[in-house]
């Protein structure tokens, strides 16, 4: 699970487990994710949307694929070269 926080938080491990707790009482064991890992920002649409294949791909190392619909121009500029 990726997370991006406000300004006013800084990761750390305690937040970390603090917030794998919390979804592992919310959503039951079974559901809860077993990771999490803090990012500076969530890659979005122009619409707001987030890119959950991107992250995903990020993840993985494999293409970043179509970022035509990307808000922003950070990983576009990235991906070229």
């Amino acid at each position: 699970m990726f997370v991006a926080l406000k300004s006013d938080y800084a990761p750390s491990d305690a937040l970390r487990k603090e917030l794998l707790g919390f979804a592992r009482t919310r959503l039951g064991p079974a559901v809860a994710p077993r990771e999490l890992e803090f990012v500076a920002d969530l890659p979005k649409t122009r619409s707001g949307k987030i890119l959950r294949r991107l992250l995903r791909a990020q993840e993985l190392n494999l293409p970043l694929g179509d970022l035509s619909t990307l808000e922003g121009d950070d990983l576009k500029n990235n991906n070229e070269h």
